[in-house]
């Protein structure tokens, strides 16, 4: 093949597949030689939630609402370090109740994208609460800033007053996707 030949057919092998920014090019025999190749990488968006510990209310009064805040880390590569975060209560239709086998109590469910608050923006089960960015650096939070978003868990008394006497338990599943 001819020189132009070949440099049509490297300049459609690039066309066809824009991700490799060149082709390798052989060095020829002499004092020297020098070679050259492309090199290309994809880095997809990746997150990270960790810091989550169980919540344990005890035994609460009715006539009291309770709260529990936490601290956690949520990281994300993007170039913003965005994020959205979808939270699943273990009730019917994915809802945010804790269930004693027989009887349900309902919760909710709050998230800030600081860490150290007592509330934030209100979660719909399996509704993505989108927009969000992250401060953290690394994925655990190990340098940098210790957390970089708040949990907040509440019941309200009306939904205390509302339950059977009894002791209830659930899961709280929260899914963080790249955006």
């Amino acid at each position: 093949m001819t020189k132009l030949v070949k440099r049509i057919a490297l300049v459609a092998a690039v066309m066809v597949n824009p991700g490799v920014a060149s082709a390798a090019t052989q060095g020829s025999l002499g004092a020297t030689s020098t070679g050259s190749i492309g090199i290309s990488a994809t880095v997809p968006g990746r997150v990270q939630i960790s810091g989550l510990t169980d919540v344990a209310f005890g035994s609460v009064d009715p006539a009291t609402a309770a709260a529990s805040a936490q601290d956690v880390c949520v990281w994300s590569n993007t170039s913003g370090r965005n994020y959205d975060i979808t939270a699943t209560g273990s009730g019917t239709s994915n809802a945010f109740t804790l269930s004693d086998g027989t009887n349900s109590l309902a919760y909710s469910v709050e998230w800030a994208a600081t860490s150290g608050q007592s509330s934030g923006t209100a979660l719909a089960p399996a509704t993505a609460l989108t927009g969000l960015a992250s401060t953290a650096t690394n994925p655990t939070c190990s340098s940098g800033p210790a957390a970089s978003a708040s949990l907040v868990v509440k019941m309200s008394a009306a939904n205390l007053q509302a339950a059977v006497a009894s002791s209830y338990t659930g899961t709280l599943t929260l899914v963080v996707a790249p955006q």
